[in-house]
């Protein structure tokens, strides 16, 4: 007998192998009782939805799945949802999959300490009459509460008239990956406003959309979400003149010319036209000599490969076969993967409505 019960001690964990951990509360410190947790396994045939489970009163969460990331596929990703919005945590291989903790944090519609911390437009006038604009809004919340406006979004913008209302919005929130949404109109023509939560850490939206323009020619936006200085960004070929424009220097590896300008109205004149790539060396470049970062890697055209955490690129780095399984995992949301658990491998929808 006393042999028979060493051995269940023994093969006990083997039994119980799995992801178990806790959702913590990082607005109160205490746990998240009745949070939503979804295990997922990414493979090349697409995210396989694993289980879904509740948070017991000590915030406490068990899968029994006997599953382990990179074993039969990719990460293991764990969605958990708290307040209406979403909380990724990746277990890449080599992580552990006992006592995995995921922060969430309580919402509220108040931005709090969330704010705009960066605001880059990059304009590119072609030679054939269309302008592409690149804008990229970068959000820190130093706070410890999730900002998250579904009615009246937690970025508003504008079009001009010429963009027909046309836009491509990416947007990644800290330890994400980039994902497309869909702005929903606002109250005025040509005014769109964006729900996604702005967690705390660094959040990003990414905007392009192009517009007749003939140059040279008037350039003019409204922006209707404060945010401080705005950067212009000129690749070489096209300068900017007008009022209200602050030189702030060039860019030493792609050679653009980078301006200040305070809103809510911008108005410049554009003249020339190029590409931020024209005034690129070949081989492309590491940073600037300065020591900071290169302009490349925060345009949005150029950092499309998102430049997260560091923990984050070492997942993409080390499977990049899975990377779009985890694109539509997180595109689509907790919520549809959910309830489409026994169908998961259907076409996810263009515009994708999940928050994450």
């Amino acid at each position: 007998m006393r042999t028979l019960a060493a051995s269940l001690l023994v093969f006990a964990p083997l039994a119980l192998a799995g992801v178990d951990g806790v959702v913590n509360n990082a607005t109160t410190g205490k746990p998240a009782a009745g949070a939503t947790v979804t295990l997922f396994q990414t493979s090349q045939q697409g995210p396989q939805f694993l289980n879904s489970v509740k948070t017991d009163p000590q915030g406490k969460f068990v899968f029994t799945e006997d599953v382990a990331p990179g074993r039969g596929g990719g990460p293991l990703l764990l969605q958990a949802v708290y307040g209406g919005v979403q909380y990724n945590k990746m277990l890449t291989p080599g992580t552990a999959t006992t006592a995995v903790e995921i922060p969430v944090f309580e919402s509220s519609k108040r931005p709090g300490e969330a704010k705009i911390d960066q605001h880059m437009i990059l304009l590119e006038p072609s030679a054939d009459g269309i302008l592409t604009v690149s804008e990229s809004y970068v959000f820190r919340n130093e706070g410890k509460t999730t900002w998250n406006d579904p009615d009246a979004g937690t970025l508003q913008f504008a079009l001009p008239a010429g963009a027909q209302g046309k836009v491509e919005v990416n947007a990644l929130a800290p330890g994400g990956l980039p994902l497309r949404k869909a702005p929903d109109p606002g109250p005025k023509p040509n005014t769109f406003k964006l729900d996604f939560p702005i967690k705390p850490g660094e959040s990003r939206v990414d905007l392009q959309w192009t517009m007749p323009f003939n140059v040279p020619a008037v350039f003019e936006d409204q922006i209707l979400t404060k945010g401080g200085l705005t950067r212009v960004i000129a690749p070489v070929g096209v300068t900017f003149k007008g009022d209200g424009l602050k030189d702030l220097g060039q860019e030493p590896r792609t050679k653009a010319t980078i301006w200040g300008i305070e809103g809510p109205a911008i108005q410049f004149r554009v003249e020339g036209t190029g590409s931020l790539s024209d005034g690129a060396p070949a081989g492309g470049g590491e940073a600037a000599g300065n020591g900071q970062p290169a302009l490349t890697q925060n345009l949005p055209k150029l950092y499309g490969l998102a430049i997260g955490s560091s923990e984050l690129m070492i997942t993409v780095s080390a499977v990049k076969w899975v990377l779009l399984s985890v694109f539509f995992m997180l595109g689509v949301g907790f919520v549809l993967l959910y309830r489409k658990s026994a169908t998961v491998t259907e076409k996810a929808p263009t515009n994708a409505r999940g928050r994450s």
